[in-house]
């Protein structure tokens, strides 16, 4: 870099540090807890409440089968039989969005073996993670073994810059050929969901979000409504704990558990933090259904992703949660809440000052 780009640089940083800073001090109480509207409804099956995949004219169930865990290699062993039931189950229950990638073991050959007769019922979602394959190669993969000629949205697994920004071309002509009728990223934080917003012409995004990682969604709600993006929510259950059946001596042992690499103390911090919002407990009857609530009160959310192993899981999960809200006193309180344990709320200033200079 010359020095005169440093000089330049440096100039900008400072007057941006300012600027953000103002913005910041002027916006520190416009979180908004509680949605103006409530989530728009278009048809419901089985009790399952549909709601529109942002512009793409698909209409998915709010909540979706999150394959991750059945393909073994994350949450502990799978068994394919019960794996093949759950997602049976989940069917007759309404649901009809699945999601999954090449990277979670066997997920994707469970889900070919099951989709056998049915594809045109669901809304297949699918990544690619980087493999050395490339992302046409890993796709052509992809589709045989979930025995489809094509998937309905094709996410990257990070959003793709700078030197990778070619995937993002990629990714429009597997649109165009028609393997992937839509496309998107998964993302991270708000400095992320900014760019997509304002530079690229993606169909939809994938982001985290929970009881106690409200950030980046809570703070970029605005800016994906005015995009008109389908959002997909993952992380509801926060790994878990959100059920709020783990206790600070909760271990993880087997080792094809993301969680075995948890430390004492983190477990121990969010076991306490999980426990502030017992009081949701008191109207959802679970945990679980009041933390999968949390997102589904937010209009700009398509669906909720969830963790499904077993057929018990598909009944709590699509029979009982779906079109559960919490009420504006509740969402209300758990901004109130967020902000006391400190989550994170909003970008940093760092983040701030690299969005304004992007």
């Amino acid at each position: 870099m010359s020095d005169r780009r440093r000089i330049i640089l440096g100039g900008a940083a400072i007057a941006v540090t300012g600027a953000a800073g103002w913005a910041w001090r002027n916006r520190a109480g416009s979180y908004d807890a509680v949605p103006e509207t409530q989530p728009a409804i278009v048809e419901t099956v089985q009790n399952m409440p549909y709601r529109e995949f942002g512009k793409t004219g698909l209409r998915i169930s709010e909540l979706g089968f999150g394959a991750w865990g059945i393909g073994g290699n994350s949450y502990g062993a799978a068994d394919r039989a019960e794996s093949l039931a759950a997602l049976a189950r989940a069917e007759e229950l309404g649901c009809n969005f699945v999601d999954t990638a090449a990277v979670y073991g066997q997920s994707e050959d469970v889900l070919g073996e099951f989709l056998q007769g049915r594809r045109d019922r669901w809304v297949v979602a699918t990544k690619f993670s980087g493999q050395d394959a490339g992302m046409t190669a890993t796709l052509e993969a992809q589709l045989q073994r979930l025995r489809t000629d094509h998937v309905d949205f094709y996410m990257v697994h990070w959003l793709p810059r700078g030197d990778e920004a070619g995937l993002l071309d990629e990714l429009a002509n597997l649109k165009r050929s028609g393997k992937a009728r839509f496309v998107g990223v998964s993302l991270y934080n708000a400095e992320e969901i900014d760019f997509v917003t304002k530079k690229t012409d993606l169909d939809g995004i994938m982001v985290p979000m929970n009881l106690l990682d409200p950030y980046p969604f809570v703070s970029q709600r605005e800016k994906i409504a005015r995009k008109g993006l389908g959002v997909l929510i993952r992380s509801s259950l926060k790994e878990g704990f959100l059920a709020g059946a783990f206790t600070k001596q909760t271990r993880f042992t087997d080792p094809n558990d993301q969680r075995s690499k948890w430390s004492v103390e983190e477990i121990e911090r969010t076991v306490d933090r999980v426990e502030q919002f017992r009081f949701l407990e008191q109207q959802a009857g679970s945990m679980a259904r009041a933390a999968i609530g949390y997102p589904l009160s937010f209009p700009e959310v398509s669906n909720v992703v969830v963790g499904v192993r077993r057929v018990w899981e598909a009944e709590e999960n699509f029979g009982r949660t779906a079109g559960y809200r919490l009420a504006a006193s509740e969402l209300e309180k758990v901004g109130e809440l967020q902000s006391q344990l400190g989550l994170k709320l909003r970008p940093s200033l760092k983040e701030r000052i690299r969005t304004l200079l992007s």
